[in-house]
Parts: C-alpha cells; sequence; structure tokens
C-alpha cells in the first residue's frame, strides 16, 4: 500500500515547467529557463485522424559521437509515435543538434535550424510547421530516459499542443518520496478533477531510485523512452555549454527506425 509521507519541515515549492522544444519564445522549454521545456517556433495546428490504436512497437536508434540510444515509442501515443517515424523515414533529423543541454535535467534537440548552425547562433525556433494534439496519460511519465515533446508556453498555447519535430529527453536527478508527495499534492490542488495527477508505487519507486523530471508531468507529451544507451544522456548532459545552454562542440544526432 503506497505510503503518502508529508514533510516535517513546511511546504517544499517548485517551478512548473514551461513547454519543451526550442529555448524561449515558440515551443516552451523548461520554464524559469532551468525546469522547463519550451520552443519558439509559431507552428500551425495539423488536423490529426482520429483512429483506433494500432499496435507498431517501434524502436529508434539515436546515434551521436558519444554513443546511441535505443528508445522505443508508445503505441499509447499514437499522433506522436507515426508523426516521429515519419520524420525520421524522411531524415529530418539527421544531423541536427542537441541544441539545448542542462544537466541533472534534460537534453533537447530537433530545430531543423541547427543544422549547420554557425557557433553561437541562438537555437529553438525551428519546426516543420505544424503541431501536434497533446496525449497526457498518466502512466507515461518523466522518468530518466523518457522521450518527450517540446512545445510552446500556455500563454499562447492553452491546448499544450506539441512541437512538431523538437523533443527531450530527461535526465532529471533522484526525487525523494516525501517530496514527490507534496509536489503532487501542490499541483492537484490548483488543478481540476479532469487532470489530476497521482503517482502510483511503482512511479514513486521508479523517481526515488533512477531519478527523473517529475514536474514535467502532465505539462508535456511523454511519447517514448530510452531503453539502452541511458550513459549516453549523461554523456551529453555533461558537455560545456554557453549562457543559452547551447554546447560549445556541437552534438549532432542521426535517427534510424531499428524495428
Amino acid at each position: 500500500m503506497r505510503k503518502r509521507l508529508i514533510p516535517l519541515l513546511g511546504v517544499i515549492s517548485f517551478a512548473i515547467l514551461g513547454s519543451a522544444s526550442g529555448c524561449n519564445n515558440g515551443q516552451k522549454d523548461v520554464q524559469a529557463e532551468e525546469n522547463t521545456v519550451n520552443t519558439e517556433v509559431k507552428e500551425t495546428p495539423a488536423e490529426e485522424p482520429k483512429a483506433e490504436i494500432e499496435r507498431k512497437n517501434y524502436k529508434v536508434k539515436i546515434s551521436t559521437e558519444y554513443g546511441d540510444m535505443i528508445a522505443i515509442l508508445y503505441d499509447e501515443t499514437p499522433l506522436h509515435r507515426d508523426n516521429f517515424v515519419k520524420l525520421v523515414n524522411e531524415g529530418f533529423y539527421n544531423d541536427l543538434l542537441f541544441h539545448r543541454v542542462m544537466q541533472n535535467f534534460m537534453i533537447q534537440g530537433g530545430d531543423p535550424d541547427s543544422r549547420d548552425a554557425a557557433p553561437g547562433k541562438h537555437l529553438g525556433m525551428g519546426g516543420p510547421g505544424y503541431t501536434t494534439e497533446a496525449e497526457f496519460r498518466p502512466e507515461l511519465y518523466h522518468k530518466k530516459g523518457a522521450l518527450a515533446a517540446a512545445r510552446q508556453p500556455d500563454n499562447v498555447n492553452p491546448q499544450r499542443r506539441s512541437s512538431g519535430s523538437q523533443f527531450y529527453i530527461s535526465q532529471g536527478r533522484p526525487v525523494p518520496d516525501q517530496q514527490l508527495v507534496m509536489m503532487e499534492m501542490q499541483r492537484n490542488a490548483r488543478r481540476d478533477s479532469t487532470n489530476q495527477l497521482n503517482y502510483t508505487d511503482e512511479q514513486i519507486k521508479v523517481y526515488t531510485e533512477l531519478g527523473g523530471t517529475p514536474h514535467l508531468d502532465g505539462e508535456y507529451t511523454v511519447f517514448g523512452e530510452v531503453i539502452e544507451g541511458m550513459e549516453v544522456i549523461d554523456k551529453i548532459a555533461a558537455v560545456q555549454v554557453d549562457r543559452a545552454n547551447r554546447p560549445l562542440q556541437d552534438v549532432k544526432m542521426t535517427i534510424t527506425v531499428v524495428e
């Protein structure tokens, strides 16, 4: 049975992230710059067909000079899954950069403007020209290795639609169970009954032992997870960055469908 532990030394405050994708104006990077994953791209919502979920069990390989990551794409988020596979098969992501890297938080890429970008160029504004409808599911959460979509901030994107291409991979850090439960309670106090978060015992165990970025739950669509090459996330997150959190030495990616 789940034990809800309440901190004895007052209330723990936490900043909810903006969105995940670029960095500032368009798609939600990590709000407060350090906690959100927004993008700066203003993209047009795309009309997606409403169909029954088809099981496809896609896996993709994200290759970098620091090693390869194998990720599964969730069938429970078919709009994001199919869009990501489409872009991968078109070669959209090849030679793009992880343009925003924040140690103990996440690594972000997928901006087409990052291909051959000059050193120091501000990135996070690019996209394919459309957005994807949010697919929030409580069982899909921001544990370490979670693959999720960046987006524009709530003030210009109240439906929390995802960037058409920008994504991030959570790194985070272990979260004490007391802090996790308090975060859950504080967020639920501000939400209506249809948008509540209730962590399971297993989710709490993963967050306390493996780590992640739980403050992003219910804010960004998680559509996959890294299942091999978790150490590559740590290596990329540890690189030196400039004031905009862009790596000083470009970290290029190539993504292929492997299953």
